[in-house]
């Protein structure tokens, strides 16, 4: 069931998207409402699990991963547990930042970042391949980004 959220809601959402270090007070200035009900109404959207965390979005080039690459995973078997045993081996790995179960050809889609060519190509080997239930692997390194907006569009 989707959540029931007024206008308020949907503004404070937003705010917090562009800006999640903002203290209360600016928040309730900026969605104009007083700060108790504000933070009663974050606090609120926290425990019904619409706001999942607060986090800093970091330039992974700047700090040492030049390459970011896309692995198109085919699996041998996708029963349930076949399935979630992938879906845990993935969790492991620290290059992975991003995983996806797909419909289709491939099975899953796992975005990576990494230092250098060589150990993505060492994780893709030694790893990857390696792991059990995969059948097939193929890869695509990114040459550029082109968009990024890791947030949910609020109009």
């Amino acid at each position: 069931m989707k959540a029931r959220l007024d206008a308020i809601d949907w503004q404070i959402l937003k705010e917090l998207q562009e800006d999640g270090r903002m203290t209360n007070v600016e928040l309730a200035r900026r969605v104009g409402i007083s700060a108790p009900p504000c933070l009663r109404r974050v606090r609120a959207l926290e425990e019904a699990g619409l706001i999942l965390g607060y986090r800093t979005l970091l330039d992974e080039k700047q700090l040492g991963y030049d390459v970011t690459a896309f692995a198109m995973v085919g699996l041998h078997s996708q029963t349930e547990a076949d399935l979630i045993a992938f879906e845990e081996t993935v969790q492991k790995w620290p290059l992975v930042r991003e995983s996806y179960m797909l419909s289709g050809e491939v099975d899953f889609l796992l975005k990576c970042v990494a230092p250098d060519l060589q150990t993505f190509q060492n994780f893709v080997i030694r790893d990857l391949t390696a792991a059990q239930n995969v059948d097939s692997v193929r890869t695509a390194l990114t040459i550029r980004r082109t968009k990024y907006e890791p947030v949910v569009p609020i109009d």
